[in-house]
């Protein structure tokens, strides 16, 4: 929603909705700018909420506290509301920028990089943070070594000195604001699917696909023909531009037939891919925020929204309830979520799937591979082949190298 222009795809709030209070963050970026980063977002936010976290030239009177305001961020995207969250992220850049970068960055010419390279590279400057992530993972392995580079200090070392300020904890920095609350509104995954469904039928009658295809005129049809179209940065990772890119690409250029059966493609696939999203943000809320190890963690209050003929009394009135309660100092009526946290569990042990020939990394993730259907469906093979070879007097091999990705987990390099 940083980027201008794009207000269907983005699902931004309607000019209607801004108009009843102040809405921050919301396009200001050029569309064509492929290097905006979560660090470029809270270096703009956080002066925003609290003149004295470094204010940037001319902003003290958009301070929110100092107008004695109360910030809300909504989100969304969580990886960005605990940026503003905790002190997490580490700023290479050597003077903080008030406008984004048109120029390509570092992290992004390391991306172009072959993954063992990268991870080869990781291992011989920071062996402990390469140790840590996947050889496949490329943004985080390029983003480790881009720190070590531009700072000189190894990434697992200066998130060490994170943890280790007072208020830290296992996952990061101390909290920036200590008195804030959390409101997670979460529905039945049967509801919210239908909801989310309905979203995208309601996006393409407002005009999405116009949408989508002037920007794609305007801004795309180049580097498509020059195979140079980028749907891992920028604007283009939004989900909808790789959905609709047959069809985009194809149109004019087929028969009707064709383009409606494109379109059909795209609109169903972005209904897929909006589902899962949704259901990795309720993870990361159940894993970041209701999981998270330490002291340094606000309370975190449920609202079911699955019937919106109950929002006044399931959602609208305890929210007021509880932020009240906050504001005044009070303990609020309701009681925060509360999860079961493993003290013993590792989540960067190694381990090697033989049988699914994949890296492993994390004891739950090795769980939910032992579970998956790939990993289940190459046992079975495995059993039969040597059930087949006891009978005939020999032990093959699984002999056949099918795999899956949708346990999570990748193949080794």
């Amino acid at each position: 929603q940083v980027y201008k222009g794009l207000d269907i795809i983005t699902n931004k709030v309607s000019p209607q909705e801004q108009r009843l209070c102040t809405h921050h963050m919301i396009s200001f970026v050029d569309p064509l700018v492929s290097n905006y980063t979560v660090v470029d977002f809270r270096d703009k936010a956080v002066p925003l909420i609290s003149f004295h976290a470094s204010p940037l030239p001319g902003q003290r009177d958009q301070d929110i506290f100092a107008r004695d305001k109360i910030p809300i961020v909504v989100g969304g995207t969580n990886y960005y509301i605990e940026s503003l969250l905790w002190k997490v992220l580490i700023n290479t850049k050597e003077k903080p920028s008030t406008a984004p970068r048109l120029a390509s960055d570092r992290k992004v010419e390391l991306e172009q990089l072959d993954s063992a390279e990268l991870h080869r590279r990781l291992s011989q400057v920071d062996p402990e943070m390469a140790a840590k992530l996947h050889p496949h993972d490329k943004r985080k392995v390029a983003r480790s070594l881009q720190v070590f580079e531009e700072t000189g200090i190894p990434h697992s070392e200066i998130l060490h000195q994170q943890q280790e300020e007072e208020g830290g904890g296992p996952l990061g920095g101390p909290l920036k604001y200590p008195h804030s609350c959390i409101l997670w509104l979460h529905a039945d995954q049967a509801a919210l699917d239908a909801r989310l469904e309905q979203r995208v039928d309601a996006m393409v009658a407002a005009g999405l696909l116009e949408e989508l295809r002037d920007f794609h005129r305007r801004y795309n049809r180049e580097k498509v023909a020059e195979n140079r179209q980028d749907y891992q940065h920028g604007i283009f990772q939004s989900i909808g531009f790789k959905e609709f890119h047959e069809y985009l690409v194809s149109e004019g250029n087929c028969s009707p037939e064709t383009s409606a059966l494109l379109l059909e493609k795209g609109i169903q696939a972005l209904k897929q891919v909006t589902k899962r999203y949704a259901r990795r943000q309720n993870k990361w809320v159940r894993n970041r925020f209701l999981k998270r190890p330490g002291p340094n963690v606000p309370p975190v209050y449920g609202l079911e929204v699955s019937d919106l003929q109950r929002w006044e009394e399931d959602v609208l009135k305890p929210a007021l309830e509880i932020v009240e309660s906050f504001i005044q100092g009070r303990e609020p009526p309701a009681e925060p979520l509360r999860m079961e946290h493993d003290e013993n569990e590792n989540k960067r042990s190694h381990r090697v799937c033989e049988l699914c020939d994949r890296l492993i990394i994390g004891d739950r993730e090795w769980a939910a591979h032992t579970r998956s259907k790939s990993h289940l469906h190459h046992l079975k093979k495995r059993r039969k082949l040597e059930a087949s070879g006891r009978a005939g007097g020999t032990v093959g091999d699984s002999g056949d190298a099918e795999t899956s990705v949708k346990d999570g987990s990748l193949p080794l390099p």
